[in-house]
């Protein structure tokens, strides 16, 4: 039977041809609120209404008034919060700076297909997207985000890392949601912004960080010696009181900090004003917490800066790793990763790792760890055992 997603999905496109087609695939992948759009004024008018307003776009780059370039620069300006995926006839050069554009402008991106675009190719980007309940471009308050923490309404998720030359589950990175109770799932890019904006964050990170830390002492009293991986806001870093408080909480839960990676994102770091966050990590570091780097490749961090900021991890950004393969720019920015990595004397995590192919890569050029889909999707906490065993019978059989 067609699973059906009820989430809002928008295709931009100039020909009317590919409107069609795409609508088409889209209710062919199960996709029952399509709208389609001739050109970026009307698709604008369907974001700015947050009854229309879509979770992903379907955006094409050349088109006549209104290009997919200057659409991009006004969905920035509005703060949407959906996902984009481009599909486009323009050369792979150009779709590479697209997509550098796109993540500039801080909005996600599933991916770029190629026209003709085929079934096959838009189910495979859309099949690793975390479908929302409902439509992703709903905002939210401060005091709504307030009462979710103080009701616990936050949920986490986890996704694991892998060892790529074993296949051996070492982590779990933790991946926190809302469980909105009439909106239903809500992803973080609508609410940790809020909690960020309105002082929230450092009790938005206590609540996700406690209930890891109880999900990870679990995991150790079932013999599972997993790593756990926590994602902390450069606002958290800037508070003096925040490595006392991931100790004490870490001490309550019976788990030893070495086994806890706090990460934060490249970019926030070099937008911020480093002394009182420096402080903070060198007393993480002190009380045994490891630190991770994410989204490394899409800053522009330096060799001596790094040198300067007690990482143990790098986590080489998605955009980066999937395509790696069969893209000689992407492989390039993927290969000088690497290389001030092992320079730094850091462990490599290889983010979406979405295909064989990009495990293969992974596999020749000797990193350390994976995430992605090709691994696992982010799950609860209770789907590990099952998830556990069938990736262990993929790792038996070469992983296929």
């Amino acid at each position: 039977m067609l699973k059906k997603y009820a989430a809002r999905i928008l295709v931009l496109d100039d020909d009317i041809f590919m409107l069609r087609l795409l609508s088409r695939i889209l209710g062919n992948l199960g996709f029952t609120s399509v709208a389609a759009c001739e050109n970026g004024h009307a698709a604008l008018q369907l974001v700015d209404h947050v009854d229309s307003a879509p979770t992903l776009i379907l955006l094409d780059l050349n088109m006549p008034g209104m290009d997919g370039a200057e659409f991009m620069h006004k969905l920035a300006e509005r703060h949407y919060a959906g996902s984009i995926i481009l599909v486009s006839g323009e050369d792979q050069r150009v779709l590479q700076t697209a997509q550098k554009m796109i993540q500039e402008h801080k909005v996600p991106l599933l991916g770029r297909i190629s026209k003709p675009v085929t079934q096959e190719s838009l189910a495979a980007i859309l099949d690793k997207w975390d479908v929302p309940v409902q439509g992703g471009s709903k905002s939210y308050g401060a005091a709504e985000v307030s009462a979710a923490i103080a009701n616990h309404e936050l949920l986490n998720y986890y996704q694991p890392k892998v060892e790529v030359a074993t296949g051996q589950v070492t982590g779990m990175e933790t991946l926190v949601r809302w469980n909105h109770p009439d909106d239903g799932m809500v992803f973080p890019s609508q609410f940790i912004g809020v909690a960020e904006t309105h002082g929230l964050i450092d009790d938005l990170t206590a609540e996700v960080l406690t209930k890891a830390l109880a999900q990870a002492h679990s995991w150790q009293k079932s013999g599972l010696s997993l790593q756990l991986t926590v994602n902390v806001s450069m606002d958290n870093l800037a508070s003096p009181d925040f490595a006392d408080t991931a100790a004490q909480l870490a001490t309550k839960a019976g788990v030893p900090p070495g086994q806890v990676m706090l990460e934060m994102k490249e970019k926030r770091l070099l937008q911020k004003e480093l002394r009182a966050p420096l402080e903070t990590l060198t007393r993480l570091r002190l009380k045994r917490f490891r630190l991770a780097l994410d989204n490394f490749g899409t800053g522009r961090s330096s060799l001596p800066q790094l040198r300067d900021i007690p990482f143990d991890e790098i986590k080489i950004d998605r955009s980066i790793v999937h395509g790696a393969s069969a893209d000689p720019a992407l492989r390039t920015k993927y290969d000088s990763s690497m290389i001030t990595a092992r320079e730094l004397g850091m462990e490599v995590v290889a983010m979406g790792v979405d295909s064989l192919d990009d495990w293969e890569l992974l596999r020749r050029t000797r990193c350390d760890f994976a995430q992605g889909h090709f691994i696992a999707k982010p799950m609860l906490a209770a789907d590990l055992p099952a998830w556990r065993d069938e990736w262990l019978l993929r790792v038996n059989n070469n992983y296929r």
